[in-house]
Order: C-alpha cells, then sequence, then structure tokens
C-alpha cells in the first residue's frame, strides 16, 4: 500500500491521514469544502489535494469515505465506477449502505469492504484530528460473501498501519451491536439533557445541582448534532429494537420503585455494577484490578501532581476517571490500577498528603 486516497478530511478522516504519513504512506485527499481541503494538507494530513472523488479513485491503492453516513453509498458507487480498487469506509451504519451498493453495482461490490473504527473525540472536526486516535481502538469491518479476498486484505492492512485492533463481524450484526452500545446512549444522553432542562425553569439551580453523575452520563450529549439524525434514520430499525429493550427495562425499574421492591432494586444494582466493572481493561497476565479513590481539591496541577507519582514508580494507570463535586470545591480521583502496584501507589499518595480507598474490581 503506497497511495491512499481520503474523500472527508474533517475528525477520522483528517486522523487517518495524519496517522497514515506518519507510517511514510502517501495520502491524496479530496473535500467538498476547499478551505478544510487546505487546512488539511497544512496540518499535515495531506501530501496534496485532488479536484474530484473520481480523479482520487484512479490515483490510489485504496479510497477512504469518511463523510456523513448519509452520502456514503453515492460516494463509493462513484468511487469504483471511476476505477479505484478498493473502498472502504468509516460510517456507524453499515448494513444500509452495503445493501445499497450490492443493489446498485452488483459487478463492483467485492472491491468494498465496510468499516467502522469505534474511536473519537471531544474536539470537533479537523482541528481534533489526531495521529493516535485508532492506536488501540476496535476497528470493524463487515465483509459480506461476495467482498473479495484481496480487498479485504489490503484494508487488513490499513488498520493494522493505523495501530487499530480488527473485529470482523457480518453488517446486520455490526449496526444492532452499535445501536446498544453507542446510538442509543447518545439518544439517551440527549433525551435525559432535554427533559432536565426542560422540565426546570432555573438553569441555575440545575447546573449547581448537576452532580458527577449527570454529567458523566451527559457527556456525549455536548457531541456535534449535525451527524446525528442521519445515523439514526439508516440505522432506524436497529435503534428502535434498542429503545425498546431500553423501554421495557425503565418501564421494569419503574415497577419496582412503584412497588417498592428493595431486593430486586439491589439486584439490578449489583447486576449492572457488575458488567460496567467488566468494560474496564484487563492485564495480559490476567491479575486482578484494583479501584482506587483519591478526594482531590479544585486546584490547578493536582492531576499532574497524582498521575506524575505513579509514572515514577512505573505504575500503569489502566482507566482515570473524575467525579467533580456538585458543591465545589474538588471531587474524587477513580484510579484503576493492577493488584501488585496498588500498595506502592497507596503508600506514595499517603506520603504526599492524599487519601485513599480501593476495592478489587470483580
Amino acid at each position: 500500500m503506497n497511495t491512499v486516497g481520503i474523500v472527508g478530511v474533517g475528525l477520522i478522516g483528517g486522523s487517518i491521514g495524519r496517522a497514515l504519513r506518519e507510517t511514510g504512506v502517501k495520502v491524496l485527499g479530496f473535500d467538498n469544502n476547499p478551505e478544510r481541503l487546505l487546512e488539511a494538507q497544512s496540518l499535515g494530513a495531506l501530501d496534496s489535494t485532488v479536484p474530484s472523488v473520481v480523479d482520487l479513485a484512479a490515483m490510489v491503492d485504496i479510497l477512504v469515505i469518511a463523510a456523513p453516513v448519509g452520502f456514503i453509498a453515492d460516494i463509493a458507487i462513484e468511487s469504483l465506477d471511476a476505477g479505484a480498487p478498493v473502498v472502504t469506509d468509516v460510517g456507524s451504519v453499515k448494513a444500509p449502505i452495503i445493501d445499497a451498493i450490492e443493489s446498485l453495482r452488483p459487478d463492483l461490490a467485492f472491491k468494498f469492504v465496510g468499516g467502522h473504527p469505534m474511536a473519537g473525540s471531544e474536539r470537533e472536526g479537523l482541528a481534533g484530528s489526531d495521529p493516535g486516535l485508532f492506536i488501540g481502538a476496535t476497528w470493524v469491518l463487515t465483509p459480506t460473501p461476495t467482498t473479495d479476498v484481496e480487498s479485504f486484505s489490503v484494508v487488513r492492512e490499513l488498520v493494522s498501519k493505523l495501530g487499530a485492533q480488527l473485529l470482523v463481524v457480518p453488517p446486520v450484526e455490526h449496526d444492532a451491536l452499535v445501536a446498544m452500545v453507542s446510538h442509543l446512549p447518545q439518544l439517551a444522553a440527549s433525551t435525559l439533557m432535554d427533559v432536565a432542562v426542560s422540565s426546570d425553569d432555573d438553569q441555575t439551580n440545575l447546573l449547581r445541582l448537576a452532580a458527577g453523575g449527570f454529567r458523566d452520563m451527559t457527556r456525549i450529549a455536548s457531541s456535534h448534532p449535525d451527524i446525528w439524525p442521519d445515523i439514526c434514520l439508516a440505522n432506524r430499525q436497529a435503534i428502535m429494537n434498542a429503545l425498546d429493550e431500553y423501554a421495557t427495562g425503565i418501564a421494569r425499574v419503574r415497577k419496582l420503585i412503584a412497588d417498592g421492591n428493595q431486593p430486586e432494586l439491589l439486584e439490578l444494582f449489583k447486576r449492572a455494577r457488575h458488567a460496567r466493572r467488566g468494560l474496564l481493561p484487563v492485564t495480559a497476565s490476567g491479575e486482578d484490578m484494583i479501584e482506587m479513590l483519591v478526594p482531590i481539591p479544585d486546584r490547578p496541577g493536582v492531576l499532574a501532581e497524582i498521575t506524575t507519582l505513579a509514572g515514577s514508580l512505573n505504575i500503569n494507570i489502566v482507566d482515570l476517571q473524575i467525579s467533580h463535586s456538585a458543591e465545589g470545591g474538588g471531587g474524587v480521583l477513580s484510579l484503576v490500577v493492577s493488584a501488585s502496584q496498588a500498595s506502592s501507589l497507596e503508600s506514595a499518595l499517603e506520603s504526599t498528603g492524599h487519601t485513599s480507598s480501593r476495592s478489587v474490581i470483580s
């Protein structure tokens, strides 16, 4: 793979371009915004720009479509018609796109391999691009029975160059999974935020009472709104199925509360806690992980002090979260480390005036 073409140089397209150029791959790009193209080149995401998708398709070994979901199928067909040897995309919906390509271009669809990097950023657009964005992230590929083995191998090589971990699933299964773990959380966060602000005439009080739990759950409500209507409509059925499951769960919880069923509520919270902790990374050796809770003041440099302290002891922080106090003045820092390193970190924290508590993640 010597030359890669990118259509769309926003957050994901720009990150792909910057990462590939660091490996020595030549990257050409097209975007319908000429100013963004020039910015991408100045940021190091592109070696050069190309005036059209058709021109780009004829100049590359693989073409990556990093455009909104609603445009991907049309761009893929245009690229295949123009002779692109291999085409892939980064959209978060797969089955409708692949169905459209296989229906409209059955003789060329074997060159298209659907893809979806499970990576993002709090920052938006090209300015938020990061060449390290995909390192260690899961990158889903969704080949079909018509997919050419050589085309799949080229896309797999691309994923490897970006440092991502490959996961291969069928398109329909992908859409059902992301509906539950990505699209439903976005809808839940946005809806909760909308309900909260609509039900409180005094926004000042709401913000003052919005503690860590509310902030954590609604964090993704601040993501860029423009991409979500297309995603919701493209993955409509899978999202409706996920919403139905969630609504059933909410109704079940409501009944438990209405009935005063404390034992069943406790079991729900225990199951959820156990499942949530299972999402945390595990060590290669399978060693137990320890969560350490450290109260911290609200002052500059405190986070750097603690992480630098861990680094000086060669302690790897597997996961880190901060819960802010609703009253202000500080919060609680959650650090996840391996069991063999927890005591050393605990002693070091104590020596610098920080108290901590810890529990085994199981």
